[in-house]
């Protein structure tokens, strides 16, 4: 294990046991216009470790969060259906268990281009996004969802609630693993919600990522990896209580935590919790042991990749990426996967068309320049998607064509 002067952003142990390292990345959402391709590059350490007093995963903070989700930021949640399908079952679920009405108010944090409230508004339900990147603020705002524009911590929250701001139901999906400031964060969400409120956050399960080998959810963006035995140590610190859990298919295997203030009994803890964080304990993961070999895994899944690759283009082939998510961009950049394999990416979303992935350069293009190249091969970059993506690119198997699939393990269908 390898030692540097970074500590924890929980418990503010020294940290010193590496799970993994990636190499040197750019920021996997920093899309670069054609005039820009021959400008410098900032690469910064993909090299995640893991704290061993609180065992929290974590990448440390080499770029600061307002330069990443500040004024400009690629990822758009609607462009997903099946996201969308996710987040309306979401909501109906929250009102008839809560039994949500008019006078109630359903805050989102990193509540992106109002994918989710938007449900909330189309049910009379008042609702407010909070959004730190202007451009899908703004995205938001025209759907009809009210989004306020910041980074939500400890003072910003306190103001908020000066204001009368207050939640019945908190929401935070995949928002979590992007705070550097953990603790002032919750700080926030504990200001935010109300005394009978419950908070619910979505997360990649921590499990999943070791034990599925989804390294490529590993990026700057993403600064802690959560398990349950962690997080509820986190939130209970606090003074708020982790009393359920959703295990949900999203993102390769997530949870959703509810989350209460620790004085508000009416909601006892289920026995899931317990027992979730009983299987993560009998797995090993409050053991700082039990990541040693990690990296050794995720290097095999690198060279099965490289050899594919180079045997299906020494066989005069033509592959094609799909999906120019901030995971596909980690996979390329550890595996040095260029333009010398891959002839574009195709995305449904135009923000990123006529731009370059970061770091490989690989051109983004529409979804149609797929049916108009008739490539060999498709990869497919968001794998946790790769049944919607087969469906709506099933045409292809006409020409011939075949999926390739990269995580946990190489899969050609």
């Amino acid at each position: 294990m390898t030692a540097v002067d970074h500590s924890c952003r929980f418990c503010g142990t020294d940290l010193h046991h590496l799970v993994v390292d990636l190499g040197m990345s750019p920021l996997c959402e920093s899309f670069l216009a054609a005039d820009q391709l021959n400008q410098m590059e900032p690469f910064y350490p993909l090299r995640v470790f893991v704290c061993e007093r609180c065992l929290l995963v974590q990448l440390p903070a080499h770029v600061d969060g307002r330069r990443i989700f500040g004024a400009d930021y690629a990822y758009f949640s609607s462009f997903s259906d099946s996201w969308l399908s996710h987040a309306s079952r979401y909501v109906d679920t929250m009102v008839e268990r809560l039994g949500l009405g008019p006078r109630s108010h359903a805050v989102e944090v990193g509540s992106n281009d109002g994918y989710l409230l938007q449900y909330f508004v189309k049910k009379g339900i008042k609702a407010t996004g909070i959004e730190p990147a202007r451009n899908v603020a703004r995205a938001a705002e025209e759907r009809g969802v009210p989004t306020r524009t910041e980074f939500l911590g400890a003072a910003t929250a306190q103001r908020m609630a000066a204001e009368g701001l207050k939640a019945d139901v908190l929401i935070g999906n995949n928002v979590l693993a992007h705070v550097p400031d953990l603790n002032d964060f919750i700080v926030g969400l504990r200001t935010l919600l109300a005394p009978s409120g419950v908070l619910t956050m979505e997360f990649p399960h921590l499990v999943n990522l070791i034990e599925q080998n989804q390294f490529d959810t590993i990026y700057q963006e993403h600064y802690c990896y959560f398990s349950v035995y962690t997080v509820a140590r986190i939130f209970a610190h606090h003074g708020m209580t982790v009393f359920d859990i959703d295990r949900l298919p999203t993102h390769g295997g997530s949870l959703r935590i509810h989350v209460r203030h620790a004085a508000d009994e009416s909601k006892p803890v289920q026995s899931v919790v317990a027992r979730i964080r009983d299987e993560e304990i009998a797995a090993g993961y409050d053991k700082v042991e039990t990541f040693a070999s990690y990296g050794e895994r995720v290097a095999k899944t690198k060279r099965q990749l490289l050899e594919f690759l180079i045997h299906a283009k020494g066989e005069g082939k033509r592959i094609v990426a799909y999906g120019a998510p901030g995971k596909g961009n980690t996979l390329l950049n550890y595996c040095g996967i260029r333009g010398d394999f891959l002839d574009f990416a195709a995305d449904r979303n135009p923000y990123k068309h006529g731009r370059f992935l970061p770091g490989t350069h690989i051109p983004v293009v529409p979804p149609e320049e797929i049916d108009r190249v008739r490539p060999d091969y498709i990869l497919i970059l968001p794998w946790n998607l790769k049944e919607e993506i087969m469906a709506q690119l099933a045409h292809a198997r006409g020409w011939g064509a075949r999926f390739v699939i990269p995580i946990p393990e190489l899969q050609v269908v």
